[in-house]
């Protein structure tokens, strides 16, 4: 995939943003005891993939041992309830982090995002800009925790975008950088909508030439693997794959199924690109796809990778908890 690449010039600072493959994992080893934002993303992760039911707590306790057992046990590597690094690579997390600055300029280019979890250079970069900008990032440590997060949420809501507490592209954009992608034209941006957490662009995606577009975008990586965390045909999960459909077609959704579940409109009757979502390993939503009509809908399944699926099936209908439009 050709990565956005932005260029971020702060007056009097320079920004560092390395590419992250969706989760700051992978830089030590978890097992019982441990209690911080790693175990609280592993959780995330655990339940992603069905194997964690309870709350993400951020605390390694015998519910995660044991559901670090469960994956593990699925994989076919050492049940020993210990995360290490071949249990983060089966997880698909990485730590090939990166980034590039031009020596004679304050260009930084860079691919990614920063999320909740994430570490390093960056964040503190992230955070500095934040408190510069008003919003209360707390302490530059390069820990994105709780605090950061709500700073890009109040950023973002100020500066009328996506409030998702996520630092993508349109949150770095209006940080005062610029967003081109090679190849094709600056990446658009949404346009605003209500301040209120989980917002979306004002574009809908049950219109005929959004949801073309975004419906294109998305059987073409039919095939692509699986991969928790991951956000381009090298590798998706659920929420990554929706996000790589809409934000090709110019529209920014929150990163995670509950939180679009939480920013759709719900519809009794899905049309053609609305967000069909499923209760796959909890009460509440856990996967999601993009309804192609006829009962048919497009995902990326943790054991297919990126497929087309009937709503009819025992599995998905009885998993069904509606369609919602963004």
């Amino acid at each position: 995939m050709k990565k956005g690449l932005m260029s971020v010039v702060l007056a009097s600072s320079v920004l560092i943003f390395p590419a992250v493959s969706g989760a700051a994992l992978g830089d030590q080893t978890l097992r019982t005891g441990s209690n911080h934002a790693d175990v609280e993303e592993l959780q995330d992760v655990l339940r992603d993939t069905g194997h964690y039911a309870s709350s993400s707590t951020g605390n390694f306790d015998s519910a995660t041992k044991q559901a670090v057992r469960s994956f593990q046990s699925s994989k076919g590597i050492l049940v020993d309830g210990i995360v290490g690094p071949q249990t983060f690579r089966s997880l698909g997390v990485s730590d090939s982090g990166g980034s590039s600055v031009s020596a004679s300029s304050s260009t930084v280019n860079f691919s990614g995002t920063l999320r909740y979890g994430s570490r390093g250079s960056g964040v503190r970069s992230l955070q500095s800009a934040l408190n510069s900008s008003g919003a209360n990032a707390g302490s530059v440590d390069g820990v994105f925790g709780s605090q950061t997060r709500s700073a890009v949420q109040s950023f973002q809501r100020s500066a009328g975008i996506s409030v998702d507490g996520v630092a993508g592209p349109q949150t770095f954009d209006a940080l005062g950088g610029s967003v081109s992608s090679s190849g094709s034209s600056s990446a658009s941006k949404s346009n605003s909508k209500s301040g209120s957490t989980g917002s979306v662009s004002s574009n809908s995606s049950g219109s005929s030439s959004s949801a073309s577009g975004v419906i294109s975008t998305a059987k073409g990586q039919i095939g692509s693997p699986y991969s928790w965390g991951g956000t381009s045909p090298s590798g998706f999960d659920c929420s990554g794959f929706l996000n790589y459909a809409f934000s090709k077609n110019g529209q920014s959704i929150p990163r995670t199924v509950s939180a679009i579940h939480g920013a759709a409109t719900s519809v009794s009757n899905p049309q053609v690109g609305d967000i069909v979502f499923f209760a796959t390993t909890h009460s509440g939503p856990s996967h999601a796809g993009i309804y192609l009509g006829n009962n048919e809908f497009i995902h990326a399944g943790s054991s297919t990778g990126v497929t087309v699926s009937n709503l009819n099936t025992s599995y998905w209908s009885n998993s069904y908890l509606g369609a919602g439009r963004l």
